[in-house]
């Protein structure tokens, strides 16, 4: 009995930590992260590379995500909308997310090491990277752009970890994932336009107005999406890449049309939902398309 009430209480703890680092949206760094593998390597990386690579990954992400967490729980706790999430609500000490935070990071670190000299170099300035975005919402509306680039390091890290070199294509393909995030990251922002502005919170809704934000979504998607283009002509992808770029630019106007900030089931949909169907559609097209059809 004892040791099923641990387990219980263990799996809980889990449960929660997997609800704290919002663990699903690895669907949205991922896949760019799988893309720029393959591309470096010239086909499918070495089994050394690809776990690596992936605990790398999960270790930086879980830990920046569970740092915004602690450091945004007193917005957290005031705003309606999150104010059910676990630090607010004492679910989670803040202990125990301090220690989940840093043992990520020292995952992070050591899987960095793991993969080349130069991951494991730029491994502490990843970090402060990844941890400074939970503060940009205080002084500038670019922090969606700023998270963009924050989770666009997982593909241009990926190149890193496979060549250990700087190359061109993967700053492409981390523009593209930095401007696809800073675009849904704006829509999801339209639900907290007036909590922002009562708080001094910036953010592009609040400092724009509900209809320049969506334009200024819009644009950013439209430059991505002419990004994509551009790599098919910088690669030499063939038709199947293009397939992917057609259903992934349907799903785009498609988000941007359900948009309604006072429905919050419309507002995950349209934020979360469909944008980790973006990233699948991608992934899988460009990689049948490398392997099958180019």
């Amino acid at each position: 009995m004892v040791i099923m009430n641990a387990f219980k209480t263990t799996a809980l703890k889990l449960k929660m930590f997997s609800e704290l680092v919002m663990f699903s949206h690895t669907l949205f760094s991922l896949p760019f992260a799988v893309i720029s593998m393959v591309w470096a390597a010239g086909g499918w990386p070495s089994g050394h590379m690809m776990v690596w690579g992936l605990i790398a990954l999960i270790g930086a992400r879980n830990g920046a995500n569970a740092f915004n967490r602690l450091v945004d729980r007193t917005f957290d706790k005031q705003n309606p909308r999150t104010a059910h999430r676990h630090l607010p609500q004492q679910l989670l000490a803040e202990k125990e997310v301090i220690l989940f935070i840093i043992i990520n990071y020292a995952v992070f670190i050591v899987a960095s090491g793991m993969l080349n000299l130069l991951c494991l170099i730029l491994s502490p300035v990843a970090i402060v990277l990844i941890s400074s975005y939970s503060y940009t919402k205080r002084f500038t509306f670019l922090s969606h752009l700023y998270l963009g680039f924050v989770i666009a390091s997982a593909p241009i890290g990926a190149w890193f970890a496979v060549t250990g070199n700087i190359a061109f294509t993967p700053f492409v393909i981390g523009t593209v994932v930095m401007l696809w995030i800073a675009g849904f990251d704006i829509i999801y922002g339209t639900q907290d336009i007036e909590f922002d502005r009562r708080h001094g919170l910036w953010s592009i809704p609040s400092f724009f107005g509900l209809k320049n934000a969506l334009l200024i979504s819009k644009g950013l998607h439209f430059i991505m999406v002419l990004l994509l283009l551009f790599l098919y002509v910088w690669r030499d992808l063939g038709w199947m890449y293009l397939v992917g770029i057609g259903i992934a630019t349907l799903l785009l106007m498609t988000e941007h049309q359900i948009i309604k900030p006072s429905n919050r089931k419309l507002m995950k949909v349209a934020s979360y939902n469909l944008n980790q169907v973006i990233s699948m559609v991608i992934v899988l097209c460009t990689l049948i398309d490398y392997f099958y059809v180019s």
